[in-house]
């Protein structure tokens, strides 16, 4: 039996491609949207990973360093080893920042401060692709390769020079800047000692300017085999008055608190773009519909079955979707790597993605099956 569909596509092959590559860019909007949102899932967790600590204490009632301020004492770290189920424990300092690249162009970083004889170290050695980590408590700096410095390079930070010692490809923030690594001490005057000139400033209002540098933003720390988090955690809320997050918590408050917003939005503008492809779906085979309305009125005049219009409509608009979805792909995976941020595009992403122009497709067919089943065959005579 001839098929109807493969008959009119191939009559119109050109036109036909060409507006399956428009609507699969539309949808490879779709899937670097979606990819976006893994992107900034996958970022949020990257330094988690890195510093992999059982345990984050932060100042009481707050949602520690990444979410909201936070500031609590340096020797923490030390107090809190007298706990027998505490193997590790560090302090750390969180900051953004603003680095001139040796472009000349400023960009948003990430600072981590961290001591470089302590007993973690929150440089992941993988991502190190360039160098070393610090090994001075002062004027040393990791940097990301992102930000086009070279090993030796100097940077200016605050009111001293610092010397780029190591770079590395992949770490960021849960905002996907760019992190350095700090010592703590450096860490520690950058962002709680004042300038001279608001010294000089303070002093003339008459006011105390002793700003405390021994400040820090979390103590992270690590816990011996068999320890449950939950428990530890428990113990220190109620005797040190502290927020204690486990590495899940810290990892939901990351996921769920900070990037919410964002990942909403997304799902806003792909729920959108969804519909408005669904939408040029309709309105191209509703169009192809008409412009055949006159082939049709003679099948119907000559005895063929609404069945095998109707076949032939849904063929067609199947075919315009998953050629679409197949250019979505292409262009999708053509693009992606040029976003500022990190994209991350999935196989199981992009089955969903096509079960969504499946039925999509189905249903932005109905609207050419209906011109076509109330085609007047006489139509087909001039009637």
């Amino acid at each position: 039996m001839i098929n109807l569909a493969y008959k009119d596509i191939t009559h119109s092959f050109v036109k036909f491609i060409v507006t399956a590559m428009g609507v699969g860019m539309l949808l490879g909007i779709v899937l670097i949207m979606m990819g976006v949102y893994r992107g900034m899932v996958t970022d949020a967790q990257v330094m988690l990973s890195d510093i992999g600590a059982d345990l984050w204490i932060v100042q009481e009632d707050t949602l520690g360093p990444f979410a909201e301020s936070s500031r609590i004492h340096e020797d923490l770290k030390n107090t809190l080893r007298v706990n027998p189920d505490i193997d590790k424990s560090v302090a750390l300092t969180f900051l953004n920042l603003q680095v001139k690249t040796p472009g000349g162009v400023m960009r948003r970083v990430y600072s981590v401060g961290y001591d470089p004889y302590g007993d973690i170290s929150v440089i992941n050695p993988k991502r190190l692709v360039e160098g070393r980590a610090l090994e001075k408590s002062h004027y040393e700096i990791v940097v990301s390769r992102k930000l086009g410095f070279s090993l030796n390079d100097k940077i200016k930070l605050g009111r001293n020079i610092y010397t780029v010692v190591g770079i590395t490809e992949g770490a960021v923030s849960s905002g996907g800047d760019p992190v350095i690594y700090v010592s703590l001490k450096d860490a520690q005057e950058l962002q709680f000692l004042y300038s001279n000139a608001r010294i000089r400033n303070d002093r003339a209002r008459g006011m105390k300017v002793d700003a405390d540098n021994h400040l820090i933003n979390a103590v992270v720390a690590t816990l011996k085999g068999g320890s449950d988090p939950d428990d530890v955690a428990k113990t220190i809320r109620r005797w040190k008055h502290l927020s204690v997050y486990t590495a899940e918590q810290q990892r939901n408050i990351l996921t769920k608190n900070v990037i919410e917003t964002a990942s909403k939005q997304i799902g806003m503008f792909t729920v959108i773009l969804v519909g408005v492809s669904s939408i040029i779906i309709a309105l191209i085979i509703y169009t192809m519909t008409l412009e055949k309305i006159k082939e049709i009125s003679i099948m119907k005049l000559v005895g063929l079955p609404n069945f095998m219009i109707t076949k032939m409509i849904m063929q067609e608009t199947l075919t315009l979707g998953v050629l679409a979805f197949i250019f979505s792909n292409l262009f999708a995976h053509a693009i992606w790597d040029k976003f500022p941020k990190r994209v991350v595009l999935q196989i199981p992403d992009a089955w969903a993605l096509f079960c969504i122009v499946i039925v999509a497709s189905v249903l932005a067919s109905l609207f050419g099956v209906y011109k076509a089943i109330k085609a007047d065959p006489r139509a087909a005579i001039g009637g």
